[in-house]
């Protein structure tokens, strides 16, 4: 039986598949809410609030951000399989987004509920439901990012496409930046409030894609694979995915330090605990208002010369910004506004060049592929991402950071405050040149992709 998806889309639409209706842009891009809040308030505010509201040791504060994370690593690739072999009147992925969405938000909120515990028992307890939040999230992000492959055929459509999700990016990040920590308040009530609320957000928001995407094109209908390990095997001998995994990843991995040091870099150099939202502020302004700007560059650089152009920014912003000690806090605001040039065009361009490279594979191999593709993806982008909070937490234990809780203050040794410095800028900088020097080795351009004619389905051919 056809998914109930190709009946509603007609023929012309799912044959070219080179523009993806408005409706369609916005209900998926309204779906990014869910990844930007996830992945930016536990990155900004989970190490801090163990740290300095729960008294967890910085060391284990950091294993706890890592270690559900690093479950996405078993789990999302069999996310990706079952998305990939689902068929169900909602399409292959559209199921997965609802029951994500029965999961994340109500753990979410338990993780930052405030426990009445310090110590150990409070690194459990946050860790445990932190598990559970993971794995809502893997439900719904694995298919959701496996969506844009199959809306359209056409290489920069995927870039325009994904220019939309970057906007509603853009307004979660700034949300969660400058929001999030000014409710927190760094209380264990502010915490708490913060809570639910981004819960609610993240429910609103999965919601909203569910619905907005019931009529998204598919392109390029083809049969999964046969199983898993068959999925496994065509990923890690896929030349493009390998590269664009490796350097997509050193990306994250620089983005997930810097922002788990933002909080410490606001309150120990810049002597304002404040200071981490106008920092953020900083950060996603230039997400904002620099989309069409990277969408032409991608065009007249190709994707690849614009990631480079995007690397270096960070690279230069991040090392720049190690003066802030004797150059003050506006210096470290134009710092970090350079930086957000850069990490606007690289989260463009990274999902950009994942859409060509699936369309890539499914084009070679006649097989639906996505799923899985994504599923790796999404498992090494959380695991570096938490990771960069388990170095964050690693370099301010070896420089003596000394872990508090509201009613005890302490005051941090020099070597922490010079720990707190290198781990937001020489660390991230430095992670961030070797994500440049693998993009260099990336070589699916838009020439190479035009030369692959996606294989055309018959009624034989399709998916039971």
């Amino acid at each position: 039986m056809l998914d109930c998806n190709d009946a509603m889309i007609p023929e012309s639409t799912a044959a070219s598949g080179r523009t993806v209706p408005r409706s369609v842009r916005l209900g998926y891009g309204v779906g990014s809410f869910c990844a930007a809040t996830f992945n930016t308030v536990p990155g900004l505010l989970l190490l801090f609030y163990m740290t300095n509201i729960l008294a967890v040791p910085a060391w284990l504060a950091g294993v706890v951000v890592f270690a559900p994370k690093a479950w996405d690593l078993v789990l999302n690739p069999l996310v990706g399989q079952w998305s990939d072999r689902t068929v169900s009147r909602w399409g292959p992925r559209r199921p997965w987004l609802l029951a994500g969405a029965a999961i994340l938000p109500v753990a979410y909120a338990l993780t930052f509920v405030g426990p009445p515990l310090t110590g150990t028992p409070a690194a459990l307890f946050v860790g445990l439901f932190f598990l559970v939040a993971a794995t809502g999230f893997a439900l719904y992000e694995v298919p959701y990012k496996a969506m844009p492959a199959e809306m359209t055929d056409d290489y920069h459509e995927r870039t325009s496409l994904l220019q939309w999700r970057m906007i509603f990016v853009a307004m979660a990040v700034a949300l969660s930046g400058i929001l999030a920590p000014a409710m927190a308040a760094h209380s264990l009530e502010g915490y708490r409030l913060m809570g639910f609320v981004f819960a609610a957000i993240l429910l609103a928001a999965m919601l909203g894609t569910f619905w907005g995407t019931a009529r998204a094109p598919l392109t390029g209908v083809t049969e999964p694979e046969a199983s898993l390990r068959t999925q496994l095997a065509s990923a890690r001998n896929s030349r493009p995915f390998m590269w664009l995994l490796g350097l997509s990843s050193a990306q994250t991995l620089a983005a997930g330090a810097m922002l788990a040091g933002a909080p410490y870099f606001a309150a120990y150099t810049l002597g304002d605990p404040g200071a981490t939202s106008t920092l953020f502020a900083a950060l996603v302004g230039p997400l904002l208002v620099t989309m069409p700007l990277w969408v032409w560059l991608a065009r007249k650089m190709d994707k690849r010369g614009a990631m480079i152009l995007s690397g270096v920014l960070f690279l230069g912003g991040a090392l720049l910004a190690a003066l802030t000690p004797f150059l003050g806090a506006l210096y470290a605001h134009l710092m970090v506004v350079v930086v957000g040039i850069g990490y606007a065009g690289l989260q463009l361009l990274q999902f950009s060049m994942l859409a060509d490279v699936i369309a890539y594979e499914s084009a070679l191999s006649g097989r639906r592929r996505g799923g899985v593709f994504t599923g790796l993806w999404t498992a090494a982008e959380n695991a570096v991402s938490a990771l960069g909070a388990l170095i964050v937490g690693a370099v301010l234990g070896i420089g003596g950071f000394l872990s508090s809780d509201p009613e005890h203050p302490v005051t941090q040794p020099g070597s922490a405050l010079t720990a707190v410095v290198v781990a937001e800028t020489v660390i991230p900088a430095a992670i961030i040149l070797l994500g440049i020097l693998m993009t260099l080795k990336y070589d699916l351009t838009a020439e190479r992709l035009a030369e692959v004619v996606p294989p055309q389905v018959t009624s034989s051919d399709a998916p039971a």
